[in-house]
């Protein structure tokens, strides 16, 4: 069978919203009150995250944080390349969507020859970058960090130096060389952009099955289309974000948005996905159950969780 290792990374310090760091906890709570013993069926790894940085203020306008962004995706970046040279499994619990550029830097790292392909359950494409950010926040941005791109056809900010400086150190981290192609990602229920992710997304050709095309087609259609759609890569990773939920479901994480999937569709899709014998990687990002007086966002992700982890296992 696989031989999966749980990752768990309690960064919040990309978001723009407090309290992702406590989303793993909430999963926690969640397995507890549903009598689940998924939990002690794995020894995980604590990832060291950077939320002290939170304390002493924040001096980039531009990449919030981008110093302590660059710990913690540096650390993400080592324990991942570390579990996939061991031919480990990484299941990935992380609080802000930015550590996901330090997993695909370290799967790449561990298989510098496989070519990576992406595909990234979100309500938002996370393709910006310091130079097109409307808010500065860096969980908008790990998929520009991995494909070490900046997008400057469409720039409407001026970083300073500094920001600068770490932003190149972050896409170099694994190599000087882009870690994903663009066109490798594919996209599902992404429904939240600006138009510089637009313009990336239709430059690189990059797929997007919306919310209407996964009802209409059906679930598993959907999940063979996607991985058609990465029929030439060697390897896939797969990130689950929360919020591609429907905003009625998913209270509990910073950035809700309307026309999302509901809880039955996600766990389909990622049971389903899963059972392609390239996948190498799954994670689920941006619990906050600070936001959830009665943690059922923590509830409806562990639900995701421990039956994509069954299927996984079932499938090998």
């Amino acid at each position: 069978m696989r031989d999966i290792k749980l990752v768990e990374v309690r960064s919040e310090i990309a978001a723009g919203t407090r309290g992702a760091s406590l989303g793993i906890d909430a999963l926690k709570i969640a397995s507890l009150d549903k009598k689940s013993d998924f939990f002690t069926q794995f020894d995980p790894i604590n990832v060291p995250d950077a939320n002290n940085y939170l304390w002493k203020g924040n001096r980039f306008e531009h990449a919030k944080y981008i110093d302590g962004v660059y710990q913690v995706l540096k650390n993400v970046y080592g324990t991942i390349e570390s579990l996939r040279m061991e031919k480990k499994f990484p299941i990935v619990l992380a609080g802000d969507h930015s550590t996901a550029a330090g997993t695909i830097m370290g799967i790449k790292a561990a298989n510098p020859e496989k070519r990576l392909g992406v595909i990234w359950i979100d309500a938002h494409a996370d393709l910006h970058t310091p130079f097109t950010t409307p808010s500065g926040n860096m969980h908008g941005m790990p998929l520009a960090m991995a494909g070490r791109i900046d997008n400057l056809d469409c720039k409407v900010n001026e970083p300073d130096e500094e920001t600068l400086i770490y932003w190149n150190k972050i896409k170099n981290i694994g190599g000087e060389f882009p870690k994903i192609d663009l066109k490798d990602i594919v996209f599902i229920t992404v429904r939240d952009t600006e138009g510089p992710e637009d313009f990336l997304m239709k430059k690189h050709g990059i797929k997007n099955f919306k919310t209407k095309q996964v009802r209409e087609s059906g679930v598993a259609s959907i999940a063979k289309q996607a991985l058609e759609e990465l029929k030439d890569c060697d390897q896939i990773y797969i990130s689950f974000d929360v919020d591609s939920l429907d905003s009625s479901i998913s209270v509990g994480t910073g950035t809700p948005v309307a026309d999302g999937l509901t809880v039955e569709e996600a766990i389909q899709l990622n049971a389903e996905l899963i059972k392609d014998k390239r996948v190498c990687c799954w994670e689920i990002v941006e619990v906050n159950p600070t936001l959830d007086s009665e943690n059922v966002m923590a509830e409806n992700a562990f639900e995701v969780l421990e039956i994509t982890t069954k299927s996984l296992v079932d499938n090998f």
